[in-house]
């Protein structure tokens, strides 16, 4: 696995509209050698590959799941008499962001 630099964190950053000084860049590259490290000490377990992976924390956990059935559903227009102002398809809402 390739190790993450200054340049991906910044990368990843950016994609994510933050910005990061350079000593929270280094602690977030602390983090990733943190976790890499940990990921290691996974794969050194003997026999790790045959482990079946969990689906539950509890070993007695059932869950019956129904079958799909296909329903008729709500036509949309019905739907939207009950909004208060729509758009079209959409439904109109109070701006709560911004001025």
């Amino acid at each position: 696995m390739s190790k993450f630099t200054k340049e991906m964190v910044d990368d990843y950053a950016k994609k994510l509209l933050i910005s990061l000084t350079e000593e929270e860049n280094q602690m977030v590259l602390d983090e990733f050698d943190y976790i890499d490290e940990n990921i290691n000490l996974i794969n050194e377990i003997p026999n790790i590959q045959s482990i079946e992976p969990m689906t539950h924390a509890l070993d007695d956990f059932e869950c019956d799941l129904r079958e799909d059935e296909v329903e008729e559903s709500i036509p949309i227009e019905d739907l939207l008499k009950n909004a208060h102002g729509t758009d079209g398809r959409e439904i109109e809402v109070v701006k709560v962001v911004g001025e």
